[in-house]
């Protein structure tokens, strides 16, 4: 099944709090976050990512980048 709404409902979430913290624009956190290790595991259904708070995946990305969340 694949489940292309809950994402669709997760990623402006997750890209809001990367503009919010980084004070970037839209367009920077949304390449910076679709070319993360994060969102590629958030598109393979078979990891179960999507099933996860946008908190929870939020704070996974920003591990990822080092950042502090």
């Amino acid at each position: 099944m694949d489940h292309y709404l809950i994402r669709a409902t997760i990623i402006p979430v997750i890209v809001e709090k990367i503009m919010e913290k980084t004070n970037m624009d839209y367009r920077a956190a949304l390449d910076i976050f679709y070319t993360s290790d994060t969102a590629a595991l958030l598109s393979d259904d078979d990891t179960g990512l999507y099933g996860q708070s946008p908190n929870y995946i939020y704070g996974l990305f920003m591990q990822e980048k080092n950042l502090a969340y």
